[in-house]
């Protein structure tokens, strides 16, 4: 593929602006309950002790707590500290209002995660620099509240401005010029470099590069030697302040996972969890126009974390099935019983967490027809393709009556609730929810959920 490239001579003005929320799940309760606001609050995926935070306020970052620490640890730290239970709908539909008020500033050109984004600049507006970061800030202000504070960076390409939004958090605002390279960028770790992950950083090291100005001197070639593809040439320029234009990511898989809570490690509540996480994936799939053509059944172990913080048994086990393709529960549960069969026969660890992934994905449009599909079976029974266009009828049924009457109205197998809730409806980073993710009734914003243990 042919990369965009450009002279070093050639001007390159502020065209990106990257705009990274505070701490936003904590910031979001602090917005929505008065009462923790200037408090130390830890949010955490469920209402039990032996879980961790997945995200901090500041003040609780101010006194040594971080995200990821557990509440025991936390509250060894802080004994004051308040934890809550995250509620993804509620931080979802603040994401889509926050959205609606940046706009009215400036245009969102691409969401990267639940409080990052992206918005392409007009020279005017790239020479506004500091006053137009006001302008958005003062704007979210007047229609939230102080609490949810973001960090903007500007820059000539998205990588810098993202470089420029880190360096200054929280509530900050940094702009790295073309002009300014690479000085402005002397002395950064290559660690805090987006893109420039833990096994990426041994490869680095593998070919020499040790640190920010043996980074900046490697040739575009190089850098795509190093990446092994052509990733490494976008980030080149991306760095070097020039722009490259990216294919459009096409979906290749609908996949859910979930970590267990301490009584729901046993068989039976395991296959209700997998059950639920393939139910909504294939809801997913469903929504997307897609069929799948592969299930995958995941189960990572656990136990104690180490005083460097990593599982002291880090054991997956994976089961894979094929199928044709298909668009219904009932083709994706078929395929589930068998691997968890296979699981209860063969697995050899408690389950810490499960997962589930549909994937081998085919268009509606790229479907060929089976020729011996409307063809009776050999008994006087409907094929194999004509039973799945049954349950297909059953699958699309089903998602009307949930749409109409609510998440709840109806389910294949018993209707359970795992702790936490949320089951195949978290945030995850790349990943904001739809609403007809969310598999219960809506939470109100104001309902804080306190940990009660």
């Amino acid at each position: 593929m042919t990369m965009t490239q450009h002279s070093r001579g050639q001007a390159r003005g502020i065209e990106r602006l990257y705009l990274d929320f505070d701490s936003f799940f904590a910031s979001a309760e602090q917005h929505f309950n008065p009462d923790l606001r200037d408090r130390p609050v830890g949010v955490v995926p469920l209402d039990a002790l032996h879980t961790s935070c997945i995200a901090v306020s500041r003040q609780a970052k101010a006194l040594g707590v971080k995200s990821g620490t557990s509440i025991l640890k936390a509250r060894a730290i802080i004994p004051d500290m308040i934890f809550v239970v995250a509620r993804h709908d509620v931080y979802v539909r603040l994401h889509n209002r926050i959205l609606d008020v940046i706009a009215t500033v400036v245009p969102v050109a691409h969401v990267r995660s639940i409080d990052e984004v992206v918005c392409h600049l007009l020279p005017a507006e790239g020479d506004a620099g500091d006053a137009l970061a006001r302008r958005i800030k003062a704007a979210l202000v007047e229609a939230f509240s102080d609490m949810l504070t973001c960090s903007i960076g500007m820059a000539p390409t998205e990588l810098l401005a993202k470089i420029a939004a880190e360096r200054r958090k929280p509530d900050g605002f940094s702009l790295i010029r073309a002009e300014d390279l690479p000085q402005a960028l002397t002395g950064i770790d290559l660690g805090d470099l987006p893109g420039v992950s833990t096994g990426m950083r041994a490869r680095l090291a593998a070919a020499g590069v040790r640190d920010f100005t043996d980074l900046w001197a490697l040739a575009p070639k190089q850098a795509r030697a190093i990446w092994r593809s052509v990733e490494g040439e976008r980030f080149w320029n991306d760095l070097h302040g020039y722009h490259t234009e990216r294919p459009a990511t096409q979906k290749s898989a609908f996949g859910h996972s979930r970590i267990l809570p301490q009584d729901w490690r046993n068989p039976e509540k395991v296959k209700v969890c997998a059950r639920l996480l393939t139910e909504s994936a294939g809801r997913r799939v469903r929504r997307a126009g897609v069929r799948a053509t592969k299930l995958t059944l995941g189960f990572r172990a656990g136990g104690p974390r180490t005083p460097a913080g990593r599982r002291t048994d880090d054991r997956q086990w994976t089961w894979d099935a094929a199928f044709a393709p298909a668009r219904d529960d009932h083709s994706f549960l078929t395929a589930l019983a068998v691997g968890l069969a296979e699981a209860e026969r063969h697995l050899p660890f408690q389950p810490r967490s499960v997962s589930i992934m549909l994937h081998g994905l085919i268009a509606e449009a790229e479907m060929m027809t089976d020729l011996f599909g409307a063809t009776p079976g050999v008994s006087g029974g409907a094929s194999g393709t004509a039973d799945r266009a049954k349950w297909e009828k059953v699958s699309d049924l089903m998602d009307g009556l949930r749409a109409k009457l609510g998440p709840q109205a109806l389910s294949l197998g018993p209707m359970a609730e795992v702790p936490g809730g949320y089951v195949g409806a978290k945030i995850a980073f790349g990943r904001i929810p739809d609403a007809a993710d969310f598999s219960g009734p809506a939470v109100a914003d104001g309902d804080t959920h306190f940990v009660t243990v």
